[in-house]
């Protein structure tokens, strides 16, 4: 009397296959959200290096002497 009807099997079937669809969907949206969330990070961070790099140049273009258009260089 352990048998199971076919209709008891189809529904059991059913539910595994919805079941599995659900996991799977699950996991492809974690991994792309893990995925965003590790471009997201790498932008910021690669946007901060470039701040960084351009408040320097800023810095250093400041401090040097601009060239006088006027002053004529010497030539051998």
């Amino acid at each position: 009397m352990n048998e199971k009807s076919k209709q008891r099997i189809d529904a059991d079937n059913a539910f595994l296959r919805t079941q599995t669809q659900s996991v799977v969907r699950d996991r492809i949206l974690s991994e792309s959200d893990t995925l965003a969330q590790t471009r997201d990070a790498n932008t910021a961070r690669l946007r901060e290096l470039r701040l960084q790099k351009e408040t320097q140049e800023r810095a250093t273009a400041a401090i040097q002497p601009k060239p006088n258009p006027r002053k004529r260089q010497k030539h051998d």
